[in-house]
């Protein structure tokens, strides 16, 4: 008989799994949505800030979307090259870099308004099962929902 000590080594027993197959699994359902904008997840949420401050610095983005910089730079002249937003830095403090999206990147938005309804159509979650996990998600990565 194995040692019951062992049991909370059990795949089946860790939270951290579930939660990393699911994030895997939600990505991958954004994919044929995002294909067809020509983004990746990572550059879709970037976006989604850009979207919403229209500019912000790159510490700030980082903050937002939690990556770090080694994540955000190359990621950011990915976007610059397609044309989807410019960096430059700040006149006030050159250690600051600014990304400011483009028009072009803002004219994305109206193709990617219809991604959310179409992700939430295919989680098999109802409405307030949505709602709940959000906020369990939320709470879990220490960010107050409340507000």
């Amino acid at each position: 008989m194995e040692d019951k000590k062992y049991e909370v080594l059990k795949l089946e027993n860790q939270l951290c799994f579930p939660l990393y197959a699911s994030s895997r699994e939600v990505i991958k359902r954004y994919k044929p949505f995002l294909d067809e904008i020509n983004l990746t997840y990572t550059q879709y949420i970037t976006m989604m800030v850009l979207w919403e401050r229209r500019q912000v610095n790159v510490k700030e983005l980082g903050e937002c979307l939690r990556l770090d910089s080694g994540t955000l730079t190359p990621l950011l002249k990915k976007m610059e090259s397609k044309g989807l937003v410019t960096r430059q830095r700040s006149d006030k403090d050159e250690r600051n870099l600014i990304v400011t999206i483009t028009e072009k990147g803002l004219a994305l938005r109206e193709k990617a308004v219809d991604i959310p309804a179409k992700i939430a159509s295919c989680t098999g979650l109802n409405h307030e099962e949505g709602v709940t996990l959000y906020m369990l998600l939320h709470k879990l990565i220490g960010e107050n929902t409340e507000e």
